[in-house]
């Protein structure tokens, strides 16, 4: 009689292991095995971490084995399980690969392929064909869109962290539970002492000092201490900080920003005229106009809370640092509305500068970080998951990279940015503001602005000989080019040329899935593609969904304890409105203009649980899960991961000595997904 071993590993996390009787069927092109029951007598199987084996007697060869179909039973009471994987050794000696890395709950069952990656039209045989139109209908019903706030993307349709499918959620809630994070964070920064004297103003930049905390690992965060008042740091926090991403060239004045040439002419150091500065392309901008008409929060009937929309133009000394020479804090020039330089008071032009920081940490919070990582890896996610079954390779590639995102967002919606959430507690954005400049950001949201070389083109940042500090887009490029040779590489090895593109039906659903139903088919994303028409642009798209979800995150959430926690640098919110004549800044202004004990302790209690990573984080070329099997495959994985240790080879020697080391794009410190 044949006989067919069966090794069956059982995943390693939180309650992964089962005390319910585990059935196996094994499905070959010729007979189908009947069903038989998993169970050593006087062993306990199916332990959190355990590699089982059993032998299956079949009454005659089966044939070639396609499909094993897991199934579930209650012994005492439900009681999940994991499994990570089956492997099949058939009675000629062969050995057959089955992924899994699910869930399997109440009377629950699975049915796998094996590990080899499939596009549609290459799959043959009907059983498998229908197994996998099988897969995505009941991943269609399981994984459905919901607009969560009008304008914006669409998210899954799960308000609560626990009515998401088991395979999504997070092993254990409580390492994500905001509310838990906050609490603990005010507790261990020794934060909750000035918690009582909420409002109370502090009377001077060295009482901020009380809550901040000197971390033996955040050498930045000292440093920002040290110098946030100078020029050149103010400057280099749009290359290198957390919201690296709206500075750009200045190409011509806007008529709404009239700067002149006798306003400036002193901070500019090539004995040319402010024209001729701009004609040599050494002056740069920061326009915050999506934050204009912004209302500010007003949860707090006891503080009124301010939002300006600045706008700032900065010069590239001779020394190559990008330094603000004139500020406008306001969109709408006027005589209420001052341009403020380096040549005014001294608390003027500081009271500016922290003016422009406050509302860059509006925009870093809401458009670089939410929209443009977090809510965008969730929309590709829920597109993946409807339209790309397991057994697709581009399904595998991206898996590592929606791990924990939905869940993340879910409780965000639960905790942090729902009505009278955490976000109302402390920033100017909150009790709605947050929707409004993120109704407005959608506006700007195109397929191209994602894709990193292009977006710092359009931005006209692009060469290193210009910018040679900007130390974001060098590193970024570099790993953006790694994780674009990696997927060429992948895709190449499942399409032959650009007709399987266009004749897999399952990527062109994804693609339409994202365009007509995550961005809702809105006019103004159009430009976001319907369909895919070359391997190309196959590999983009796909570059794209994984940096969004790796590198760019990484980039702009793992700094902001360095850059956001001295509280005057980084303002969460403002008590007072933006000044509207010169000569009225005093300590005394600024004091009760930045945020009070209260909300600044929220603010480093909230920016300090955001910085933190995961204690078993995934890194960005790491595959724990082996969703693909075959040697090609995990041949390119190698290739992958020795780019990115070259990568942070170099970006650590670059940073050796540096009194202010940037490191948010190294290799090693990008996790795979927005888990946090």
């Amino acid at each position: 009689m044949p006989s067919y071993t069966v090794t069956i590993a059982t995943g390693d996390q939180w309650f992964a292991g089962t005390d319910d009787y585990i059935y196996i069927t094994l499905v070959g092109t010729e007979h189908c095995s009947e069903r038989t029951l998993l169970d050593k007598p006087l062993y306990n199987d199916f332990e959190r971490g355990a590699v089982d084996s059993y032998d299956v007697r079949v009454g005659e060869d089966l044939g070639g084995i396609v499909l094993v179909k897991l199934q579930k039973k209650k012994f005492w009471v439900y009681d999940d399980w994991y499994c990570r994987y089956v492997t099949v050794k058939t009675p000629a000696g062969d050995y057959v690969e089955f992924p899994c890395f699910r869930w399997l709950v109440d009377d629950n069952e699975v049915v796998l392929r094996d590990g080899r990656a499939f596009l549609p039209q290459d799959d043959k045989i009907s059983l498998v064909k229908q197994h996998r139109q099988k897969e995505l209908e009941l991943r269609r019903k399981t994984y459905g869109w919901q607009e969560w706030q009008p304008g914006f993307l669409m998210s899954i349709n799960a308000n609560r962290h626990n009515d998401l499918p088991r395979d999504i959620q997070f092993d254990s809630e409580k390492g994500v539970d905001f509310v838990l994070n906050y609490s603990k964070a005010i507790e261990n920064l020794f934060m909750n002492k000035f918690m009582h004297m909420f409002q109370s103003s502090w009377s001077d930049f060295t009482d901020f000092e009380r809550i901040f905390v000197r971390i033996k690992n955040t050498i930045s965060a000292e440093y920002v201490m040290q110098h946030w008042k100078e020029d050149f740091m103010f400057g280099y926090q749009f290359l290198n900080g957390c919201n690296p991403v709206v500075i750009e060239k200045c190409t011509r004045l806007p008529d709404k920003f009239p700067v002149t040439d006798e306003m400036v002419s002193v901070s500019l150091e090539r004995g040319l005229t402010l024209e001729e500065e701009i004609q040599a392309g050494n002056i740069y901008m920061a326009d915050f106009e999506l934050l204009d008409g912004v209302k500010p929060n007003d949860t707090d009937p006891r503080t009124q809370q301010y939002i300006a929309a600045p706008i700032c133009l900065f010069y590239k000394n001779l020394e190559n640092k990008i330094i603000p020479i004139a500020i406008q804090l306001n969109q709408i020039p006027g005589e209420d509305n001052p341009i403020f330089l380096p040549t005014d008071a001294e608390y003027d032009w500081l009271l500016a500068k922290i003016w422009v920081r406050s509302t860059d940490f509006q925009h870093h919070q809401t458009v670089t970080h939410l929209l443009r990582t977090h809510l965008m890896s969730e929309m590709f996610a829920i597109a993946m998951f409807r339209q790309l079954p397991a057994v697709h390779p581009a399904f595998k590639l991206l898996i590592p990279h929606v791990r924990y995102t939905i869940a993340i967002n879910t409780k965000a919606r639960e905790q942090l940015i729902c009505d009278g959430g955490l976000f109302d507690k402390a920033n100017a954005t909150g009790g709605g503001g947050y929707t409004q400049l993120l109704q407005k950001a959608m506006k700007t949201l195109t397929f191209g602005s994602l894709c990193f070389p292009g977006s710092l083109k359009a931005r006209g940042v692009d060469s290193r000989e210009e910018l040679p500090t900007y130390f974001y887009r060098d590193d970024g490029l570099e790993v953006w080019e790694a994780t674009k040779s990696f997927v060429s590489e992948v895709v190449s090895l499942h399409y032959k040329d650009d007709e399987a593109v266009q004749h897999d039906h399952e990527i062109q659903a994804f693609v339409k899935d994202v365009q007509k139903f995550g961005m809702k088919a809105l006019d103004h994303c159009a430009e976001f593609p319907e369909d895919l028409k070359t391997r190309g642009e196959l590999v983009m798209y796909l570059t794209v969904v994984i940096f969004t979800a790796s590198a760019q995150h990484a980039a702009v959430n793992f700094g902001q304890f360095d850059w956001c926690s001295w509280v005057p640098n980084t303002p969460s919110t403002m008590r007072r409105p933006p000044p509207k004549q010169k000569g009225l800044a005093d300590m005394s202004l600024i004091m009760n203009t930045l945020p009070d004990c209260g909300r600044s302790a929220w603010h480093l209690g909230a920016v300090w649980a955001l910085s933190q990573y995961q204690k078993n984080e995934l890194y960005l070329g790491t595959f724990p899960d082996e969703h693909f099997t075959e040697e090609p495959a995990k041949a390119a994985m190698g290739r992958f991961r020795q780019q990115l240790a070259d990568i942070t080879s170099s970006i650590k020697r670059r940073n050796e000595g540096k009194e202010l080391p940037y490191y948010n794009m190294s290799p090693d410190k990008i996790p795979n997904s927005v888990a946090i």
